[in-house]
């Protein structure tokens, strides 16, 4: 396994020159970079980014050394994948997810389904999501890079077996899941979950969460938290996980360097368990 960091962990005025260059130097063999909105941060790809802009990036991920090791997006919860109404198409996000990680020469690409609220009940939710991936079949299949569904604070998927049970029903090539640690540590220990999901799991995300009660605690940063990184290592390895382990932290805008370090540090010392 390898360490990267999803880069919104790095402050929003950092150019994609020196976060390539930060995060080398910080010891990381990848990152994880975000289509979001225009004008988000001077590292963010975007529904304009062009392939002529890719090219670029992928020069400088190429001359650092540093790999792109997936595509995140923020646009999810404003897209048909998630309830229905909203301004985005799923589909056009997806392609242009797809775009950015065959062109950065990333394996994988990260989705949300969703929707659930107070206009959504969760069987609702359910079947709306999969219809509209089902109209991203060939998109998915034919990508050529992997798929993941990831587990968020939405309550769509509330346990594995709902998160095993939607990507056996979608049963498409190319899709599995996103699994992140941390997002179900509140209520669950993550190991259980990847002992579940098993080869499902095409990606993982790290955060650590520090209990404080009955769902109850805050994310705080790797190896200062409540989860059983050494169990969750065992759980990887039996499910023959073998991707990069991407640490998703808020940004440190005072002190971003030493951020980069002891995530960097602290991976290497999950990744030895």
């Amino acid at each position: 396994m390898k360490k990267s960091l999803n880069a919104w962990t790095v402050p929003d005025n950092v150019t994609f020159e020196r976060m390539f260059s930060a995060l080398k130097q910080a010891g990381f063999d990848g990152v994880e970079l975000n289509l979001d909105a225009a004008g988000r941060s001077s590292h963010s790809l975007t529904m304009e980014t062009s392939s002529h802009e890719l090219r670029q990036i992928r020069r400088i991920s190429e001359d650092t050394g540093l790999a792109v090791s997936g595509v995140s997006s923020s646009l999810w919860g404003k897209t048909t994948l998630c309830g229905g109404a909203q301004e985005l198409p799923a589909a056009q996000v997806l392609e242009q997810q797809i775009l950015c990680a065959r062109e950065l020469c990333a394996d994988g690409i990260l989705i949300v389904p969703g929707g659930i609220g107070e206009g959504m009940g969760i069987r609702e939710a359910w079947d709306h999501a999969q219809a509209e991936l089902e109209t991203c079949r060939g998109l998915i299949e034919q990508g050529g890079v992997m798929v993941g569904v990831e587990n968020v604070w939405n309550n769509f998927f509330i346990s594995p077996f709902d998160m095993a049970r939607f990507i056996d029903e979608m049963a498409m090539k190319n899709l599995g899941a996103y699994f992140d640690a941390g997002n179900v540590a509140i209520f669950s220990w993550p190991e259980y979950w990847i002992d579940i999901l098993n080869r499902r799991v095409m990606k993982v995300h790290v955060k650590d969460f520090r209990r404080t009660g009955t769902n109850a605690g805050f994310f705080c940063n790797l190896l200062e938290g409540s989860i059983r990184w050494d169990k969750v290592m065992e759980a990887l390895k039996n499910a023959g996980y073998d991707g990069y382990l991407t640490a998703e932290l808020s940004a440190m805008p005072s002190a971003p360097e030493y951020l980069y370090d002891i995530t960097a540090r602290a991976l290497g010392i999950i990744l030895g368990m």
